[in-house]
């Protein structure tokens, strides 16, 4: 007989993720729009742009797997990706804005 695993997915660091890393993305862009467009605050923006990128995969990777392995938890890792995936548009705007100013 196959026991099913009917445990919540416990995984709390990719909310902690992806609200820390839109927070910051938040206020680096309203930083750089108060400051009337300093290019100082694009040299702290960009780096931590790419790094945001790199753990983001990681963690979506991380979770991509998970959601193949785990079939009764689905629905929650679904969620979680969906959620981490979200930070794509808003940062995009936020380039796109940045850019054109």
């Amino acid at each position: 007989m196959k026991t099913i695993n009917e445990q919540p997915f416990k995984e709390k660091q990719s909310l902690e993720l992806t609200i820390g890393s839109f927070v910051i993305t938040t206020l680096l862009f309203a930083s750089y729009i108060i400051s009337n467009g300093d290019t100082a605050i694009l040299v702290i923006a960009w780096p931590f742009a790419l790094a945001a990128i790199l753990v983001n995969t990681i963690m979506f990777v991380h979770l991509a797997e998970k959601f193949l392995l785990l079939r009764q938890q689905r629905k929650e890792i679904g969620f979680k990706i969906l959620l981490l995936l979200s930070n794509i548009p808003i940062t995009f705007l936020y380039y796109l804005i940045v850019m054109k100013s």
